[in-house]
């Protein structure tokens, strides 16, 4: 048999499989237990986290006649019946998957959803899946505005973008809406790992975040990483070998930088700067890497430790300790805004090293501020010190009497007495 590859292995059959959406899979399972069906959804989200997926489970989920062939519509379908297996196999008649990035023309549309008005052949229901649907083209839009209000009640859309901003308001208004949300890197490890015990693949623990990082909240991201990581390490995945095939290295080369700052070593940071440029590590990865350790240090400094976990986590608390928290907010701010006009330096090695120039640079100045405040509080206070010194003693007793001022009357024509 031919090799499946990890992604399409290991799709989710039901909604339980579903990795991380749970609070869209708890709306679509009891929107199906108690019969409240939508004519219209809308998935929403990044590539590779489960758009398509959720719309084969659904259309399942609206056609599954149970084991024995008379059970109705479930969140839980059985996955033996024909609907079941057809639509996983990708055969079932009643289940139109439609490309809109390849058919964006009004005519392809109208073609159809003419076949909308006929009953389903074999289903309960004729469910319309329109991938990419923000690449309809506005005529294309139009045409299917009507049949998207008011479809015959066997028709079930479900649309699904990474673009949702581009879709007209009128189709957004005509469809229940769900936002699926990147994965954190903790939980694609933890489902990483999880596949490989089942796979029965030797593994380094310490390899699964550097894969969970790079899939960057895609599930499928993930698997298709994973399973270079397979072959790249025949037969087994290595935090080395790991590191090797991504072209990233651990963390320590970040912290390095950061020390640089901390210490405001200008000619130890262009030595580390050359160091990435020798090892041929991207430059937009390391600023958004930078990006990502300075704000688990922030986190660090305003919750505690508690904030960070895992093997680094004591550089991050030492870093936190290092480093003044707006310092870590300013760097942090440089690091975005440097990445972003990365592409109009020269060069990136120019555009990173007078990006971190600029950290220190800025570091510096406040530094210098703060010294400058204290150095102009400290010659006030000497001032007040040396007036106090050279003032005259406060008289009293009788001898005040002498240095009290003559009243003198200052009255017109008042009298000279005699």
């Amino acid at each position: 048999m031919a090799h499946q590859v990890l992604a399409r292995k290991w799709r989710p059959r039901k909604f339980e499989d579903v990795v991380g959406q749970d609070h869209v899979v708890r709306a679509l399972a009891n929107a199906l237990d108690t019969g409240r069906i939508h004519h219209a959804y809308l998935f929403t989200g990044t590539r590779g986290v489960g758009k398509t997926t959720l719309a084969r489970i659904l259309a399942k989920a609206l056609n599954c006649v149970g084991t024995d062939g008379n059970g109705g519509i479930t969140s839980r379908p059985c996955g033996v019946c024909s609907a079941c297996t057809d639509i996983d196999a990708g055969r079932f008649i009643d289940l139109l998957e439609v490309d809109a990035a390849t058919n964006t023309k009004v005519d392809e549309m109208r073609e159809l959803l003419e076949t909308a008005q006929y009953a389903p052949v074999s289903g309960r229901y004729k469910v319309y899946i329109i991938d990419e649907v923000h690449m309809l083209s506005k005529s294309a839009f139009n045409a299917m505005l009507k049949t998207l209000e008011e479809p015959p009640g066997h028709v079930e859309f479900i649309l699904a973008t990474t673009d949702p901003q581009k879709l007209p308001i009128t189709v957004l208004s005509r469809c229940l809406q769900f936002n699926l949300k990147n994965l954190p890197s903790a939980l694609l490890e933890t489902h990483l790992a999880k596949i490989l015990k089942a796979e029965n693949v030797a593994f380094e623990p310490l390899a699964l975040p550097l894969l969970g990082r790079a899939a960057e909240g895609s599930v499928r991201d993930s698997l298709s990483l994973l399973d270079q990581a397979i072959a790249y390490g025949a037969g087994e995945v290595k935090a080395d070998q790991v590191a090797a095939m991504l072209g990233a290295l651990d963390q320590a080369y970040l912290f390095a930088l950061l020390d640089c700052l901390a210490r405001g070593d200008a000619k130890m940071l262009v030595a580390e700067i050359d160091q990435i440029a020798s090892r041929s590590i991207s430059f937009d990865i390391t600023l958004k890497d930078f990006a990502s350790v300075l704000a688990r240090i922030a986190l660090v400094q305003s919750i505690g430790e508690s904030a960070v976990d895992g093997p680094d986590a004591q550089k991050f608390v030492d870093a936190s300790a290092r480093l003044a928290a707006d310092d870590v907010q300013l760097f942090y701010q440089i690091a975005l805004l440097g990445r972003r006009d990365l592409s109009l330096a020269p060069d990136e090695h120019a555009g990173f090293t007078m990006t971190m120039l600029r950290m220190l640079s800025f570091a510096r100045g406040r530094s210098g501020e703060k010294a400058g405040e204290k150095a102009v509080g400290k010659a006030a206070e000497k001032t007040v010190v040396t007036t106090n010194a050279t003032a005259p003693p406060r008289v009293t007793g009788s001898t005040a009497k002498e240095y009290a001022p003559v009243k003198q009357n200052t009255s017109i024509g008042a009298p000279s007495g005699g």
